[in-house]
Order: C-alpha cells, then sequence, then structure tokens
C-alpha cells in the first residue's frame, strides 16, 4: 500500500470511531432526557391525582351554592401556576438536552477538522504539488468550519427566542392570576 492510503485508512478508522462516540453520548443524552420527561410526568400525574380528590372532597363538603362556587374559585389559580410550573420544567429539560447535543455536535466538529487538517497535511508534503490541494482543502474546511458555526450561532438564537416567548408567556400567565 502507498503511505497516503495508509493515512486515508487510519483518518477513516479515527472517523468512524468518532461518529460512534458522538452517537454513544448522544443517545444517552437522549435516554436521560426522556427518563426526566418520565418522571416529571408521573410527578405531575400523582400529584394532580392526590390534589384533584382533595378538591373534590373540599368541594363537595359545601354547604351552599355561594361557598361551592368559591372553593371552585380557588382552584383555578393553583391550577394555572402548577401549569406554568409544568411548563417551566419542561423548557429547562429541553434546554438541557440542547446545550448538550451542541456541545458534542461542537467537540466533534473540531475532532474532525483537526484530523482532517493533519491528513491534507501529510497528503500534501508527500504528494508532489500537493501545496496547491492542499490549499484548495484547507479554504474548503475554513469555509465548511464558517457555516457550521453560522449554524451553532443561529440555532442559539432559535433557542434564546424560544425561551423569551416561554419566559414572556408565563409571566403573563403569572400576572394575569395575581
Amino acid at each position: 500500500m502507498f503511505p497516503i492510503q495508509d493515512q486515508i485508512s487510519v483518518a477513516t478508522k479515527a472517523n468512524i470511531e468518532a461518529n460512534l462516540a458522538l452517537y454513544t453520548a448522544l443517545t444517552g443524552k437522549t435516554l436521560e432526557s426522556v427518563e426526566k420527561l418520565f418522571t416529571l410526568n408521573i410527578t405531575a400525574a400523582r400529584a394532580s391525582m392526590e390534589e384533584s380528590q382533595a378538591a373534590t372532597r373540599q368541594i363537595l363538603s359545601a354547604n351552599n351554592p355561594q361557598e361551592f362556587f368559591s372553593l371552585v374559585a380557588a382552584q383555578a389559580r393553583p391550577n394555572i401556576e402548577k401549569v406554568v410550573a409544568y411548563g417551566g420544567h419542561l423548557t429547562n429539560i429541553a434546554n438541557s438536552t440542547q446545550a448538550e447535543f451542541t456541545k458534542a455536535a461542537e467537540s466533534q466538529f473540531a475532532q474532525f477538522s483537526s484530523k482532517m487538517t493533519e491528513l491534507v497535511e501529510e497528503a500534501a508534503q508527500r504528494a508532489p504539488g500537493g501545496e496547491g490541494v492542499m490549499t484548495i482543502l484547507k479554504n474548503a474546511m475554513g469555509n465548511a468550519a464558517s457555516t457550521y458555526q453560522q449554524f451553532t450561532r443561529t440555532a442559539k438564537q432559535a433557542v434564546d427566542a424560544a425561551n423569551a416567548t416561554v419566559a414572556n408567556i408565563n409571566g403573563a400567565v403569572t400576572h394575569t392570576n395575581t
């Protein structure tokens, strides 16, 4: 085999291993998020069931229609606050998951870029006239890195905008009920 083919084989193997590591990390983070969502929903369902039973008993013990309606109205505010809190928990889980995915993807991209740069430089040193090819490949990798960074910035801005919207809605709901 030619030395460049050996280099490509090593780079390919390293890339496959890096992709497997990324897949494993993202799968683990996904399962953690699903577990958090499951726990949140089970906890919310239990609390809701217990609170509903207590509220029903209290409402059924009303002595007159006015007391009945007063007790029903009193139940509405805590329920809205619980929905807002639940939404906050969901937002936290989603943000945490998004941050972990971004971190893993950035790390993977940095490793891939580094390996590709090493491979290109090694190939350019060994190949006659390789400097021109190396310049073209470095420019292509630079463009890819710029595109990835722009994509990452745009994704972060979208997440920030979504979080701001959720915060505004939560604020409006909380303010309306005070």
